[in-house]
């Protein structure tokens, strides 16, 4: 289905690959925090952070209501929404059930910090007015590479983040980067990750591979000179190690962003064991054709 948004974006607009159907509905500009120095989604001078004129919100919700009738999902942009106080995005979602009754999902990226100054119960409250959904980048459950690539979270502020929010019903889906920690921190990046999902058991798994498209200097001045990148072997090694650590109910797992030279989907943990099979057969075809680092550029 084609929509021709009744109102203006601040470009670029990012969404996930699963918001593919969704009005994206620009409530703020930018991220609010922005420093993560693996990351190029928002660095455009255009891009700083800023939410988004409230009576204009309103006003655009309400033109999509008379122009937009059987919409069923909402994607709240840009980088984290949840920055928005309580006010704001009760006032949001409170317009979208007035106007657009049809919406079945709403949902938003996410930074944890910003799950902080939000009770369970205004959580729940959000949730009763349709937020089901929110994308957290966990990158890594490692706190050193946590650190050295400036996320502005731990491993603890993640895990409660991911917690509040399936506390008050709001489904999670996190992200985690294959090859972030480069070679010397590959294996604890991937047994930390494990950990982090392990213990929070998110609806939804994704990974992507970490990759620059305006170059990566940026990233390794901030991470130190004991970054290596990985070559496609180590990438696969440790996605092995990480999945092999999963202990898992029910997480569906989607590994196909671009970025992925292995595509794995599935289902943890009933998948596991085939999961794990696909691993090992792209590890034995890697090491018969070697690849080397993958290329970062400079500049």
């Amino acid at each position: 289905m084609y929509f021709d948004p009744p109102f203006d974006y601040i470009e670029p607009v990012f969404r996930p690959p699963s918001e593919a159907d969704s009005l994206i509905l620009q409530v703020t500009n930018g991220c609010s925090w922005n420093q993560c120095s693996f990351c190029e989604m928002y660095t455009a001078p255009q891009k700083k952070f800023r939410p988004k004129n409230e009576t204009e919100i309103l006003a655009e919700i309400k033109h999509c209501g008379e122009t937009m009738a059987g919409l069923r999902r909402i994607f709240l942009a840009d980088g984290d929404a949840m920055a928005l106080s309580f006010r704001r995005l009760e006032a949001i979602l409170t317009a979208i059930n007035d106007y657009l009754p049809s919406v079945s999902r709403i949902s938003a990226y996410c930074l944890p910090q910003n799950v902080k100054n939000k009770t369970i119960e205004q959580l729940q409250h959000l949730r009763e007015l349709g937020l089901s959904l929110a994308y957290i980048g966990a990158e890594s459950g490692d706190d050193t590479i946590l650190k050295k690539v400036n996320k502005s979270e731990t491993f603890a502020s993640t895990r409660e983040a991911i917690l509040k929010l399936k506390a008050a019903g709001i489904k999670t889906s996190v992200m985690i980067i294959n090859g972030l920690g480069g070679k010397q921190y590959s294996t604890q990046h991937a047994l930390n990750s494990a950990r982090l999902i392990n213990e929070t058991q998110p609806e939804y798994l994704a990974t992507l591979v970490l990759f620059f498209s305006h170059g990566s200097r940026r990233f390794i001045e901030h991470f130190g000179n004991d970054y290596e990148p990985c070559t496609m072997l180590d990438l696969f090694q440790e996605m092995h190690t990480f999945i092999s650590h999963l202990t898992l109910e029910k997480t569906i797992l989607r590994s196909d962003h671009v970025s992925n030279s292995l595509v794995l989907k599935g289902v943890l943990g009933k998948d596991k064991a085939t999961l794990l099979q696909q691993i090992e057969q792209a590890l034995e075809w890697a090491k018969h054709h070697p690849t080397p680092q993958r290329v970062l550029k400079q500049y």
